[in-house]
């Protein structure tokens, strides 16, 4: 390959490259096909873009909400290479699944008013259930992340939902798991189930959270995640039989 007399010039990205060199039609097209790949590659996982929102985060966020969403997201991460999801959508979608936390209750009100989000009478008397809407929301019209797994992920993070994805699942779990916490009942025994059968840690979650909200004589059990237990719940019977 001969050495172009321009060699001087930028060489630092592929359309340079190709300006710079004397190559084969094939090759010119291969590198084309490379480039393109990774631009695609950059629109899943931007790691420039992770660290920016971390940056945001990290702003409007208290001091212990964020250190929540990174252990949910690194949490959330180690769950997807556990079960062959993608690491990126895992990672993204546990960092962004409070962004919407800072607002109080009468704001998250205010938000769903200003954007058209539903509510529904659970989440009117305890608005805050609604921090996964909004922060959607705001991924969405803020953040531009448009992806739709990652966006119902944040939405049912709280809640879940029967039949859940892999990702809704990883990011449901990581956020009950993740290494700050320490005040819920079974978490050991937790922990190790969600690297063993997601299913079975979503029943013990979603278990110990009816069974905790019902002690405190709570007015805030929404009805998704009642829906939620007795689905999985079904696969746990079935599972002993």
């Amino acid at each position: 390959m001969e050495h172009n007399p321009d060699i001087d010039k930028d060489c630092g990205n592929c359309e340079g490259l190709l300006n710079c060199l004397y190559v084969t039609p094939d090759t010119r097209r291969l590198l084309a096909i490379i480039q393109k790949g990774y631009k695609i590659m950059g629109k899943i996982a931007n790691w420039e873009q992770l660290r920016e929102y971390r940056k945001i985060l990290k702003k409007v966020l208290s001091k212990s909400r964020y250190e929540h969403v990174l252990g949910v997201e690194f949490t959330s991460a180690s769950l997807a290479m556990r079960y062959g999801a993608s690491v990126q959508q895992a990672q993204l979608a546990g960092l962004m699944h409070d962004c919407a936390k800072y607002l109080s209750e009468e704001e998250l009100l205010e938000e769903c008013d200003r954007y058209k989000i539903s509510v529904t009478e659970a989440e009117k008397r305890s608005p805050y259930l609604l921090h996964g809407k909004v922060g959607a929301c705001y991924c969405k019209i803020r953040y531009e992340i448009e992806d739709p797994e990652i966006l119902s992920a944040i939405i049912y993070h709280t809640t879940g939902k029967p039949a859940m994805s892999i990702l809704e699942k990883i990011v449901y779990v990581a956020d009950y798991i993740e290494p700050k916490r320490d005040k819920a009942p079974n978490l050991e025994l937790i922990r190790r189930m969600a690297f063993i059968d997601l299913d079975e840690a979503i029943y013990l979650i979603t278990r110990d959270i009816l069974a905790y909200l019902k002690e405190d004589g709570s007015n805030s059990i929404d009805g998704l995640t009642k829906e939620t237990f007795d689905y999985y719940k079904r696969i746990h019977d079935t599972k002993k039989e």
